[in-house]
């Protein structure tokens, strides 16, 4: 395993020297904690992390090895990860490759031999930053020149990287342990129904629960058109529309937010989860605020308003909708961490959206149960 020498220098003045692997070079972006115990490719491979570099609370990273399988996207658009000790070996029959190779492969920077619970204490009591890393540069002065002169990740609008280019049918629905691949569906069953999912980022395994519960789904890109998905619902080609997750500040996505206000005004059902629902909360005229240091990992209690049900749920997000938005819908669900909403229930529409991410792929699987809710709305 090749290890190189790399310097951080983070936007509160914090400077840093620890060891590299994978990508060379050097390298900005936002800095986030992910409290997760397993699932690292998953996490590394979910393009909601495009743009930052993740810190990981476990300590040691890699023990089981990459395969294909895992991958929450067909390529890893985060810029990092953060790692306390770094597994040389990986031992699980799974594996097809280490995580040294992997992020080689996949042109992304990886940082050990850094104390990450300080970090992560760091970023808890002053907040997500920028930060750089560069195998490159070695001094404290220019590496703070070049994250100066960097753009921020609320000036980017990674929708645009992260999102499909072209339109396409999604033909697999969840894990097999028996054959140890994904479930092929049929596409072509005229008594399932079909909704349109729109890319802003979409884990791979949320498009596999929206199959899972009879969905057949047509995965379009971000630069849709609202009149063409109003036409195929007009036509009964569609039932509704799925927005997906996805990376940035949902503020800067104006013109997303226009195309959604459309679709709302057309009646149609949504469902929303992550970036989508805020999206949403956006598109009704209540704007999404960016917390503290957001909230990512795969154990964060979620209590269900209509139910009273406690649910842990995976997270990955650094914004959230406002108090105010109670004014149009329900509060279905909230956050026992910081009280923050969780999910929404529009009053006079068939929409609803939830901030965590109920396939979590990787952690608990309490909240799938919402794909059916939103696959028996569309049945009605």
């Amino acid at each position: 395993m090749k290890l190189f020498d790399v310097w951080l220098y983070f936007a509160n003045d914090i400077f840093l020297k620890a060891k590299g692997f994978g990508r060379e070079g050097s390298i900005t972006g936002e800095i986030v904690f992910n409290t997760s115990l397993s699932g690292y490719q998953e996490i590394i491979s979910d393009p909601s992390y495009a743009g930052q570099f993740i810190v990981f609370c476990m300590p040691e990273i890699g023990i089981v090895g990459c395969n294909e399988k895992d991958m929450e996207s067909k390529q890893v658009f985060a810029k990092g990860a953060l790692i306390r000790n770094i597994s040389k070996n990986d031992s699980n029959f799974r594996s097809t490759q280490n995580l040294c190779s992997f992020f080689e492969e996949q042109g992304i920077m990886g940082i050990c031999n850094v104390d990450t619970r300080g970090i992560v204490k760091m970023l808890r009591d002053n907040g997500s930053m920028m930060m750089v890393a560069s195998s490159i540069v070695k001094t404290k002065e220019e590496l703070k020149s070049i994250l100066q002169k960097a753009k921020k990740i609320e000036e980017i609008n990674y929708i645009k990287e992260v999102s499909t280019k072209e339109t396409y049918l999604h033909t697999e629905s969840n894990f097999s342990f028996e054959t140890f691949n994904y479930k092929k569906i049929d596409i072509n069953d005229k008594n399932k129904v079909k909704i349109i999912a729109i890319d802003y980022g979409i884990k791979r395994n949320i498009l596999n629960e929206l199959s899972e519960v009879g969905l057949i789904v047509e995965v379009i890109p971000q630069t849709f058109l609202a009149e063409d998905i109003i036409e195929k619902f007009h036509n009964n080609e569609i039932r509704g529309v799925f927005l997906s997750n996805g990376p940035g500040d949902p503020l800067l996505l104006k013109d997303q937010i226009d195309k959604i206000r459309k679709i709302i005004n057309a009646k149609i059902p949504i469902f929303g989860i992550c970036l989508g629902h805020q999206l949403l909360s956006n598109a009704f005229g209540y704007k999404t605020y960016k917390l503290k240091f957001g909230q990512h990992g795969g154990n964060h209690p979620v209590k269900n308003m209509q139910t009273n049900e406690l649910e842990i749920t995976a997270q990955n997000h650094n914004y959230n909708v406002p108090e105010s938005i109670s004014e149009i819908a329900i509060i279905t669900h909230r956050n026992l961490f910081d009280n923050t909403i969780e999910g929404v229930k529009y009053k006079d529409y068939k929409i609803f959206s939830v901030q965590h991410h109920p396939e979590s792929s990787p952690g608990p699987r309490e909240s799938s149960k919402l794909f059916l809710e939103f696959a028996k709305m569309l049945a009605q």
